[in-house]
Protein backbone atom coordinates (compact mmCIF):
# COMPACT_ATOMS: atom_id res chain seq x y z
CA UNK A 1 0.00 0.00 0.00
CA UNK A 2 1.34 3.28 -1.17
CA UNK A 3 1.95 5.83 1.71
CA UNK A 4 3.41 9.60 1.22
CA UNK A 5 6.85 10.90 2.35
CA UNK A 6 7.04 14.52 3.10
CA UNK A 7 10.00 16.72 3.26
CA UNK A 8 8.71 17.88 6.54
CA UNK A 9 9.03 14.22 7.64
CA UNK A 10 12.30 14.30 6.39
CA UNK A 11 13.18 17.20 8.62
CA UNK A 12 11.58 15.20 11.66
CA UNK A 13 13.92 12.33 11.17
CA UNK A 14 16.63 14.70 10.63
CA UNK A 15 16.15 15.78 14.37
CA UNK A 16 15.29 12.51 15.92
CA UNK A 17 18.95 10.66 14.35
CA UNK A 18 20.52 14.09 15.88
CA UNK A 19 23.49 12.69 17.58
CA UNK A 20 23.41 9.00 16.74
CA UNK A 21 24.27 9.68 12.99
CA UNK A 22 27.44 10.78 11.56
CA UNK A 23 26.91 13.78 9.65
CA UNK A 24 29.15 12.34 6.73
CA UNK A 25 31.07 15.30 4.90
CA UNK A 26 30.89 16.16 1.18
CA UNK A 27 34.05 15.58 -0.62
CA UNK A 28 36.46 16.90 -3.50
CA UNK A 29 38.81 14.66 -5.06
CA UNK A 30 40.87 16.23 -8.07
CA UNK A 31 41.95 13.03 -9.20
CA UNK A 32 38.16 12.30 -9.80
CA UNK A 33 37.60 15.42 -11.46
CA UNK A 34 40.37 14.91 -13.85
CA UNK A 35 39.33 11.94 -14.52
CA UNK A 36 35.73 12.50 -15.22
CA UNK A 37 36.77 16.18 -16.71
CA UNK A 38 34.13 18.34 -14.23
CA UNK A 39 33.12 18.84 -10.40
CA UNK A 40 32.78 16.03 -8.25
CA UNK A 41 30.97 16.16 -5.07
CA UNK A 42 31.08 13.02 -3.35
CA UNK A 43 28.95 12.18 0.09
CA UNK A 44 30.50 9.04 1.77
CA UNK A 45 28.04 7.01 3.30
CA UNK A 46 30.74 4.26 3.90
CA UNK A 47 31.73 6.51 6.78
CA UNK A 48 28.61 6.49 8.26
CA UNK A 49 27.32 4.09 11.82
CA UNK A 50 27.43 0.78 10.37
CA UNK A 51 29.42 1.42 7.45
CA UNK A 52 26.31 2.20 5.35
CA UNK A 53 23.43 4.72 5.03
CA UNK A 54 20.97 2.27 6.43
CA UNK A 55 21.58 3.72 10.34
CA UNK A 56 19.83 6.91 9.45
CA UNK A 57 15.65 5.14 8.50
CA UNK A 58 16.69 2.15 10.89
CA UNK A 59 17.00 4.61 13.81
CA UNK A 60 14.32 7.22 12.46
CA UNK A 61 11.89 4.09 12.21
CA UNK A 62 12.53 2.25 15.39
CA UNK A 63 12.60 5.59 17.45
CA UNK A 64 9.42 6.19 16.22
CA UNK A 65 8.01 2.42 18.09
CA UNK A 66 6.18 3.29 21.39
CA UNK A 67 7.46 2.31 24.48
CA UNK A 68 4.72 -0.11 25.11
CA UNK A 69 5.55 -2.08 21.91
CA UNK A 70 9.16 -2.10 22.19
CA UNK A 71 10.11 -5.08 24.36
CA UNK A 72 8.22 -6.96 21.35
CA UNK A 73 11.48 -6.31 19.71
CA UNK A 74 11.96 -5.57 15.91
CA UNK A 75 12.25 -7.93 12.62
CA UNK A 76 13.54 -7.05 9.28
CA UNK A 77 15.15 -8.50 6.15
CA UNK A 78 18.11 -7.68 4.62
CA UNK A 79 21.58 -8.41 2.69
CA UNK A 80 23.25 -6.81 4.80
CA UNK A 81 23.15 -3.01 5.37
CA UNK A 82 19.99 -2.39 6.54
CA UNK A 83 20.79 -5.36 9.04
CA UNK A 84 23.10 -3.87 10.40
CA UNK A 85 21.47 -0.27 10.77
CA UNK A 86 18.64 -2.60 12.29
CA UNK A 87 20.83 -4.04 15.20
CA UNK A 88 22.85 -0.92 15.70
CA UNK A 89 19.65 0.89 16.18
CA UNK A 90 17.75 -1.50 18.08
CA UNK A 91 21.06 -1.89 20.54
CA UNK A 92 21.15 1.58 21.02
CA UNK A 93 17.61 1.72 21.92
CA UNK A 94 17.27 -1.81 23.98
CA UNK A 95 15.31 -3.60 21.47
CA UNK A 96 15.56 -7.31 20.27
CA UNK A 97 16.22 -7.50 16.50
CA UNK A 98 15.74 -10.50 14.71
CA UNK A 99 17.12 -10.37 11.30
CA UNK A 100 16.50 -12.40 7.99
CA UNK A 101 19.69 -12.82 5.78
CA UNK A 102 20.33 -14.28 2.87
CA UNK A 103 22.54 -17.68 3.31
CA UNK A 104 24.75 -15.98 0.52
CA UNK A 105 25.25 -12.77 2.40
CA UNK A 106 28.91 -11.76 2.86
CA UNK A 107 30.56 -13.42 5.84
CA UNK A 108 31.09 -9.82 7.41
CA UNK A 109 27.72 -8.26 7.02
CA UNK A 110 26.33 -12.00 9.05
CA UNK A 111 28.83 -11.57 11.75
CA UNK A 112 28.62 -7.86 11.99
CA UNK A 113 24.80 -7.97 12.24
CA UNK A 114 25.45 -10.53 15.27
CA UNK A 115 28.13 -8.26 16.67
CA UNK A 116 25.34 -5.87 16.70
CA UNK A 117 23.63 -8.09 19.19
CA UNK A 118 20.72 -9.21 16.26
CA UNK A 119 19.63 -13.01 15.84
CA UNK A 120 20.29 -13.42 12.49
CA UNK A 121 17.49 -16.29 10.63
CA UNK A 122 19.51 -17.16 7.08
CA UNK A 123 16.91 -18.05 3.98
CA UNK A 124 18.09 -19.19 0.39
CA UNK A 125 17.89 -16.18 -1.75
CA UNK A 126 16.65 -18.02 -5.11
CA UNK A 127 14.36 -20.95 -3.32
CA UNK A 128 12.64 -18.79 -0.08
CA UNK A 129 10.69 -15.59 0.59
CA UNK A 130 12.46 -13.66 2.79
CA UNK A 131 9.48 -11.49 3.68
CA UNK A 132 7.40 -15.10 4.34
CA UNK A 133 10.16 -15.78 6.93
CA UNK A 134 9.98 -12.86 8.65
CA UNK A 135 5.98 -12.26 8.74
CA UNK A 136 5.90 -15.61 10.77
CA UNK A 137 8.27 -14.42 13.28
CA UNK A 138 6.07 -11.27 13.69
CA UNK A 139 3.04 -13.19 13.57
CA UNK A 140 5.01 -15.22 16.75
CA UNK A 141 6.79 -12.84 19.01
CA UNK A 142 4.52 -10.11 17.92
CA UNK A 143 7.41 -7.77 16.67
CA UNK A 144 7.52 -4.53 14.31
CA UNK A 145 8.52 -5.39 11.13
CA UNK A 146 10.82 -2.59 9.53
CA UNK A 147 10.74 -2.97 5.82
CA UNK A 148 14.24 -1.93 4.36
CA UNK A 149 13.14 0.35 1.63
CA UNK A 150 9.04 0.29 2.13
CA UNK A 151 8.00 1.26 5.14
CA UNK A 152 7.95 5.67 4.96
CA UNK A 153 9.85 6.32 8.07
CA UNK A 154 12.92 5.00 6.59
CA UNK A 155 12.47 6.93 3.64
CA UNK A 156 12.08 9.83 5.32
CA UNK A 157 15.30 8.87 7.49
CA UNK A 158 17.32 7.97 4.13
CA UNK A 159 16.17 11.45 2.91
CA UNK A 160 18.73 13.27 5.60
CA UNK A 161 21.41 11.92 3.43
CA UNK A 162 19.78 15.08 0.83
CA UNK A 163 19.61 17.36 3.03
CA UNK A 164 22.93 17.10 4.69
CA UNK A 165 24.35 16.91 0.77
CA UNK A 166 22.05 20.32 -0.55
CA UNK A 167 23.30 22.22 2.57
CA UNK A 168 26.88 21.57 2.69
CA UNK A 169 27.05 22.03 -1.40
CA UNK A 170 25.94 25.35 -0.79
CA UNK A 171 28.31 25.81 1.53
CA UNK A 172 30.93 24.76 -0.76
CA UNK A 173 29.94 26.93 -3.55
CA UNK A 174 29.11 24.26 -5.47
CA UNK A 175 26.12 23.33 -6.75
CA UNK A 176 25.23 20.41 -8.51
CA UNK A 177 23.52 20.00 -11.82
CA UNK A 178 23.20 16.29 -11.28
CA UNK A 179 22.98 13.63 -8.46
CA UNK A 180 23.58 9.90 -8.99
CA UNK A 181 22.55 7.58 -6.30
CA UNK A 182 23.35 3.90 -6.19
CA UNK A 183 20.05 2.00 -6.05
CA UNK A 184 18.30 -1.26 -4.87
CA UNK A 185 14.71 -0.66 -3.50
CA UNK A 186 15.20 2.86 -3.84
CA UNK A 187 14.50 3.63 -0.11
CA UNK A 188 17.52 5.98 0.00
CA UNK A 189 17.30 7.29 -3.87
CA UNK A 190 13.31 8.52 -3.22
CA UNK A 191 14.43 9.92 0.18
CA UNK A 192 17.11 12.17 -1.27
CA UNK A 193 15.31 12.75 -4.86
CA UNK A 194 12.15 14.13 -2.68
CA UNK A 195 14.92 16.45 -0.04
CA UNK A 196 16.42 17.28 -2.85
CA UNK A 197 13.10 18.33 -4.69
CA UNK A 198 12.60 21.72 -2.18
CA UNK A 199 16.68 21.93 -1.33
CA UNK A 200 17.86 21.85 -5.29
CA UNK A 201 14.76 22.11 -7.11
CA UNK A 202 16.82 22.29 -10.88
CA UNK A 203 19.07 19.34 -10.26
CA UNK A 204 18.76 16.36 -12.10
CA UNK A 205 18.54 13.34 -10.40
CA UNK A 206 19.64 9.66 -11.81
CA UNK A 207 19.29 6.07 -10.30
CA UNK A 208 22.36 4.09 -10.61
CA UNK A 209 22.13 -0.11 -10.72
CA UNK A 210 23.79 -3.09 -11.63
CA UNK A 211 23.13 -4.90 -14.94
CA UNK A 212 20.41 -7.53 -14.35
CA UNK A 213 18.64 -5.85 -11.61
CA UNK A 214 18.33 -2.70 -13.12
CA UNK A 215 14.02 -2.66 -12.53
CA UNK A 216 14.05 0.82 -11.43
CA UNK A 217 15.36 1.93 -15.14
CA UNK A 218 13.12 -0.26 -17.24
CA UNK A 219 10.40 0.86 -14.47
CA UNK A 220 10.96 4.60 -14.81
CA UNK A 221 11.46 4.10 -18.83
CA UNK A 222 8.04 2.66 -19.23
CA UNK A 223 5.78 4.03 -16.40
CA UNK A 224 4.94 1.13 -14.09
CA UNK A 225 7.47 -0.99 -11.65
CA UNK A 226 8.88 -4.08 -13.36
CA UNK A 227 10.40 -6.47 -11.96
CA UNK A 228 13.99 -8.63 -12.02
CA UNK A 229 14.13 -11.91 -14.28
CA UNK A 230 16.76 -13.38 -11.08
CA UNK A 231 16.93 -12.96 -7.59
CA UNK A 232 21.01 -13.69 -7.13
CA UNK A 233 23.76 -13.18 -9.68
CA UNK A 234 25.63 -9.73 -9.16
CA UNK A 235 28.24 -8.86 -6.77
CA UNK A 236 26.30 -5.93 -5.65
CA UNK A 237 24.28 -7.63 -3.23
CA UNK A 238 23.69 -4.64 -1.52
CA UNK A 239 21.63 -3.70 -4.76
CA UNK A 240 19.32 -6.83 -5.37
CA UNK A 241 15.47 -6.15 -5.11
CA UNK A 242 12.69 -7.96 -6.66
CA UNK A 243 11.27 -4.79 -8.16
CA UNK A 244 11.19 -1.00 -6.59
CA UNK A 245 9.42 -0.02 -4.10
CA UNK A 246 6.03 1.05 -3.83
CA UNK A 247 6.42 4.52 -2.17
CA UNK A 248 9.59 4.67 -3.67
CA UNK A 249 8.76 4.43 -7.48
CA UNK A 250 5.91 7.08 -6.05
CA UNK A 251 8.21 9.39 -5.97
CA UNK A 252 10.76 8.92 -8.17
CA UNK A 253 8.48 8.25 -11.57
CA UNK A 254 8.08 12.12 -10.50
CA UNK A 255 11.19 12.82 -9.55
CA UNK A 256 13.97 10.85 -11.07
CA UNK A 257 15.35 10.92 -15.09
CA UNK A 258 16.82 8.25 -16.94
CA UNK A 259 18.10 5.57 -14.78
CA UNK A 260 21.62 4.25 -15.74
CA UNK A 261 23.20 0.94 -14.96
CA UNK A 262 26.59 -0.15 -14.75
CA UNK A 263 28.26 -3.83 -15.73
CA UNK A 264 29.61 -5.82 -11.93
CA UNK A 265 33.12 -5.41 -13.83
CA UNK A 266 32.64 -1.25 -13.68
CA UNK A 267 31.31 -1.50 -9.90
CA UNK A 268 34.30 -3.88 -9.43
CA UNK A 269 36.64 -1.09 -10.52
CA UNK A 270 35.00 1.97 -9.31
CA UNK A 271 35.59 0.32 -5.81
CA UNK A 272 39.25 -0.38 -6.53
CA UNK A 273 39.79 3.40 -7.76
CA UNK A 274 37.83 4.38 -4.24
CA UNK A 275 40.33 1.93 -2.73
CA UNK A 276 43.18 3.49 -4.54
CA UNK A 277 43.00 6.75 -5.27
CA UNK A 278 39.92 8.33 -3.17
CA UNK A 279 41.21 6.23 0.27
CA UNK A 280 37.62 5.08 0.72
CA UNK A 281 36.86 1.45 1.78
CA UNK A 282 33.81 0.75 -0.62
CA UNK A 283 31.56 -2.25 -1.38
CA UNK A 284 30.70 -2.95 -4.90
CA UNK A 285 26.89 -2.22 -4.57
CA UNK A 286 27.87 1.06 -2.78
CA UNK A 287 30.17 2.23 -5.64
CA UNK A 288 27.78 2.10 -9.05
CA UNK A 289 27.15 5.63 -8.57
CA UNK A 290 31.18 6.37 -9.13
CA UNK A 291 31.23 3.27 -11.91
CA UNK A 292 28.73 4.98 -13.26
CA UNK A 293 30.64 8.15 -13.61
CA UNK A 294 34.45 6.58 -14.44
CA UNK A 295 32.67 4.27 -17.26
CA UNK A 296 30.79 7.58 -18.64
CA UNK A 297 27.38 6.36 -18.58
CA UNK A 298 26.40 10.18 -18.05
CA UNK A 299 28.50 13.40 -19.47
CA UNK A 300 30.48 14.97 -16.61
CA UNK A 301 32.04 17.83 -18.91
CA UNK A 302 31.94 20.78 -17.29
CA UNK A 303 29.70 19.57 -14.75
CA UNK A 304 29.37 19.61 -10.82
CA UNK A 305 27.97 15.82 -10.31
CA UNK A 306 27.60 15.05 -6.60
CA UNK A 307 27.25 11.33 -5.71
CA UNK A 308 26.29 8.92 -2.84
CA UNK A 309 29.20 6.28 -1.89
CA UNK A 310 26.55 4.14 -0.25
CA UNK A 311 28.17 1.48 2.02
CA UNK A 312 31.82 0.04 2.69
CA UNK A 313 30.70 -3.17 4.41
CA UNK A 314 33.29 -5.15 2.04
CA UNK A 315 34.77 -8.74 2.24
CA UNK A 316 38.30 -8.77 2.86
CA UNK A 317 38.69 -11.19 0.50
CA UNK A 318 36.26 -9.14 -2.10
CA UNK A 319 38.79 -6.34 -2.26
CA UNK A 320 41.63 -7.76 -2.51
CA UNK A 321 40.11 -9.25 -5.93
CA UNK A 322 39.03 -6.10 -6.90
CA UNK A 323 42.08 -4.76 -6.40
CA UNK A 324 44.01 -7.27 -8.60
Amino acid sequence: MSASVSRQDIAEAQARIDGYAVKTPLLRFSVLDEAVGGTVLVKPECLQRTGSFKFRGAFNRLSMIPEAERARGVVACSSGNHAQGVAEAARILGMKATIVMPSDAPSIKLQRTRNFGAEVVTYDRAAEDREEIAAEICRRNGATFVHPFEDPDVIAGQGTVGVELATQAREMGVLPEAVLVCTGGGGLSAGVALALETDLPTCRFHTVEPEGFDDYARSLECGERLSNPAASGSICDALLTERPGENGFEILKRRADKGLVVSDAEARAAAAFAFRELKLVVEPGGAVALAALLSAKVDCAGQNIAIVITGGNVDFSILTSELE
